[in-house]
């Protein structure tokens, strides 16, 4: 490389084998979405301690339950924006410490009220991190491994909220649940001190909003040390046409329709995972099934997220939407087949088990999709905004279950129904993939934005 050349970012990552450092990123990201998945999943393993400690009866936990869903949704809807114009690492280490600090401060409320507001300051810190981990992840990564180990981050989310569990079970008996919140606090904590240390910027961010061209060439040198000899950085990506940033892009005429698209599969997905997750054990009991057998099929739906690294690889060399909208149409197929065999349990357990790893696997994949969709100026909005109108649909699946069953729904009726929400999935992708983004026309040379 001459010491006068201009350097495309993306291409020399591409150029380069996924080294130490972008492994350094890789895991920093991943233990976010690790605790992540442990702070979200944590008022679930304390619930019933809650319950027996304050007095308090199942339907005084509604408002606790989910205002951490309504603090994810408003964490991302507004770091999305402020990423693609402050950065991403420090919307990132702000995130961490902002719900470990709420996580911790939690652990001493003492009464529904105060535990609520502060699980809706969580969920506000919770959203912004798993956003920017997402593009922060997405903007390291060669363009051929992109989806690969963006899924393979995300299965760090269903990682958490086992690992939670498993150590719910044995800190609760022993120091009470106030230690769970205490962990989740601590740990987070911890993590934002290294992330300070050692998480670098975007450099894909850094080109596009011209940032000196030093600080571009230390990180790309740890990479390769060949970054030492450009002379300036630029990005030859597509770009919208509206000089916008942010929101300006996610709403771009280029880009609308594939965000409207994004949104209500991400939208649909979520609703089909939380109304499962919450209400699959009552709907099983009163289908026939002792208490037992119904909580331990329903655990079966949550471990699929790990057929998400398989549906990583199969993006990254197929078409994409196409993979996800395959995912989502099976899963319809088996969501629709677990009404059909409540009665049959060598049936059921099988069911229950494809269509947990058709979700999470189109769940996970959807967060690289939206990643690898736009372009660097709007990604961080892209992604977030999209993670945050899916947590909607998470709080939407609740009150829908306890709708179809107030209606006196049968049980083939509620999962037809679910089932529909995963097929608006599927069509959703196939709208996207036919209304590609309208690329705008690239400076002669093929240089996009230009540090120096």
């Amino acid at each position: 490389m001459k010491r006068a050349s201009v350097v495309d970012v993306q291409g020399f990552i591409n150029e380069h084998p996924f080294g130490r450092f972008q492994r350094l990123v890789f895991l920093m990201c991943f233990v976010i979405v690790v605790l992540d998945g442990f702070d979200t999943a944590a008022i679930g393993f304390i619930a019933p301690s809650l319950l027996t400690q304050w007095h308090l009866a199942k339907p005084d936990l509604a408002p606790v339950l989910s205002a951490a869903l309504f603090g994810l949704a408003f964490g991302a809807l507004v770091s999305g924006p402020l990423s693609d114009r402050v950065g991403r690492r420090s919307l990132m280490i702000a995130s961490v410490f902002l719900f470990g600090v709420a996580c911790l401060v939690s652990a001493f409320s003492t009464n529904i009220g105060q535990l609520t507001a502060l699980r809706f300051i969580t969920g506000v810190g919770l959203g912004a991190a798993m956003a920017n981990a997402v593009t922060m992840m997405d903007e390291f990564c060669p363009t051929r491994r992109r989806a690969t180990v963006t899924s393979l981050m995300c299965c760090g989310f269903p990682l958490g909220a086992a690992l939670g569990g498993l150590l719910a079970a044995w800190l609760i008996p022993h120091a009470g649940w106030r230690s769970v919140l205490m962990l989740g606090g601590v740990a987070p904590i911890l993590h934002g001190v290294l992330l300070w240390l050692k998480m670098p910027e975007s450099v894909r961010f850094m080109v596009a909003n011209g940032k000196p061209a030093a600080r571009i060439r230390t990180t790309l040198a740890r990479i390769s040390v060949e970054a030492i000899h450009a002379r300036g950085f630029a990005l030859t990506e597509r770009a919208p046409g509206t000089g916008d940033k942010g929101l300006g892009v996610v709403l771009s005429r280029s880009y609308i329709v594939g965000s409207l698209m994004l949104w209500l599969a991400a939208f649909m997905g979520l609703l089909i995972f939380y109304a499962l997750i919450n209400w699959m054990p009552i709907l099983l009991k009163d289908a026939g099934l002792s208490q037992k057998s119904a909580t331990l099929i329903s655990a079966l739906f949550p471990l699929g997220g790990v057929g998400a690294v398989l549906c990583g690889v199969l993006m990254d060399r197929f078409n994409a939407n196409l993979v996800i909208a395959a995912c989502y149409l099976l899963a319809a197929i088996s969501l629709f087949g677990i009404g059909e065999t409540a009665g049959h349990v060598a049936l059921l357990v099988p069911m229950v088990l494809v269509s947990g790893v058709l979700m999470n696997t189109a769940q996970a994949s959807i967060n690289a999709l939206a990643a690898a969709f736009y372009p660097t100026e709007g990604r961080g909005t892209g992604v977030a905004w999209m993670l945050g109108m899916g947590r909607f649909g998470g709080i939407a699946g609740s009150f829908l279950v306890a709708e179809l069953v107030r209606w006196h729904f049968t049980l083939e009726g509620v999962f037809a129904t679910i089932a529909v929400a995963g097929a608006l999935s599927c069509i959703a992708l196939l709208v996207k993939q036919l209304a590609p983004p309208r690329v705008f026309g690239a400076p002669p040379d093929g240089v996009g934005s230009l540090s120096h």
